[in-house]
């Protein structure tokens, strides 16, 4: 592995626009990284340290997100093969 980019003291939002899939990895961790749709104030390390991580996780978690960002355009979300047909669905409007 190369430099390390991210760091315990890389913000939320600073890691979330590097590393898109970095919110679905810190999910599965039990970090909640979006509130409404932007990201929560604060670092990595603080965040992880919210939930009750020890430094040694916060370490890991930085080796994996450093991991994410090496290999970030291969993580990139797909888009779905077809879009939703809103007007297709059947919404109950009427039946109320």
């Amino acid at each position: 592995m190369g430099e390390q980019v991210i760091t315990k003291d890389t913000t939320i939002e600073e890691l979330i626009e590097m590393v898109p899939a970095s919110v679905k990895y810190l999910m599965e961790k039990g970090i909640r990284c979006i509130v409404c749709g932007e990201p929560i104030w604060g670092t990595l390390e603080e965040a992880a340290e919210e939930k009750g991580f020890s430094q040694e996780d916060i370490e890991g978690f930085v080796r994996d997100l450093n991991e994410l960002y090496e290999h970030r355009d291969e993580y990139k979300e797909q888009e779905p093969d077809k879009k939703i047909d809103v007007d297709k669905l059947n919404l109950d409007k009427d039946n109320k």
